[in-house]
């Protein structure tokens, strides 16, 4: 059994954005203000920007699964997450590496497209996606254009369809699914949790009008992992998460890092703990 007194490990499986506002940079700055110490598994380089990703450098999918077998045959692992997966091979190595050393709570942040519009997933990954690796999770963390090409559907434009295909993800073998509504219109960032066994968890917050949203979904599910990784319910850990990025959100509202879409405020909390 881990010592109580621990400081709580989270792993991050996901790649890497040169311009420090996604991907593993994200997760582990996420990790860092939340209390938890990160570990990390990269699965591809990016050359990026706050302007787009110009170039994508796969790592070896042995490569992958070394990692993985390092950092779980070694460190005491409380939660895990995934981001960036790029291709099918990479894809079915963290499956196989979630199942040889069940890296439970796993939160899978199905990652396709970047802020910017740029493709992170290859087309041939998405049914490894479906059929590898939803299975596993704990909870999946798709926005509606992700949620949409999961299922091969139209994109939700309201509430109830959203509600609807959580649902049908849920079907094919999540525990839960965190539906995110962020990109959508209207007043209100609505995402909607939905479990097996509890009505559904409808999570609203004012919509913040801000240019610089650079690495939201990957922050969102980072922060997820890392209060799972500290012992919180999973409907707590959401709950607590989407107030963190909304804060992260309104906190780099005039901020001026790159000429494009700039990132969100990752350590707010460090400059003012009492903002979630």
């Amino acid at each position: 059994m881990a010592d109580a007194t621990a400081t709580p490990i989270a792993l991050t499986i996901a790649g890497s954005d040169s311009s420090g506002g996604a991907g593993i940079q994200a997760d582990l700055k996420t990790f860092t203000v939340l209390g938890v110490y990160g570990a990390s598994v990269l699965t591809a380089l990016t050359a990026q920007s706050t302007r787009g990703v110009d170039a994508i450098l796969p790592v070896p999918p042995e490569f992958v699964t070394q990692q993985i077998d390092a950092v779980a045959g070694d460190l005491d692992i409380a939660a895990t997450k995934t981001g960036m997966l790029n291709d099918r091979a990479t894809v079915l190595a963290v499956a196989a590496g979630v199942r040889r050393h069940a890296l439970h709570p796993l939160v899978v942040d199905p990652v396709m497209v970047a802020t910017s519009g740029d493709m992170l997933l290859q087309p041939d990954a998405v049914e490894a996606v479906r059929h590898e690796l939803l299975p596993l999770a704990d909870v999946i963390t798709p926005n509606l254009a992700e949620a949409a090409r999961l299922l091969d559907r139209l994109q939700a434009t309201g509430e109830e369809e959203m509600e609807a295909q959580a649902r049908a993800l849920l079907a094919l073998g999540p525990k839960a699914v965190l539906i995110k509504g962020g990109h959508g219109e209207g007043s209100e960032a609505l995402d909607i949790l939905v479990t097996r066994d509890a009505a559904p968890l409808r999570l609203a917050l004012a919509r913040v009008a801000t240019p610089n949203t650079h690495g939201t979904g990957c922050t969102l599910s980072a922060a997820i992992t890392a209060y799972l990784a500290c012992g919180a319910p999973l409907e707590e850990a959401v709950s607590a998460a989407k107030r963190y990025v909304h804060a992260a959100l309104e906190a780099a509202t005039g901020a001026k890092i790159g000429t494009g879409a700039g990132p969100v405020d990752h350590l707010h909390s460090l400059r003012n703990p009492r903002k979630g």
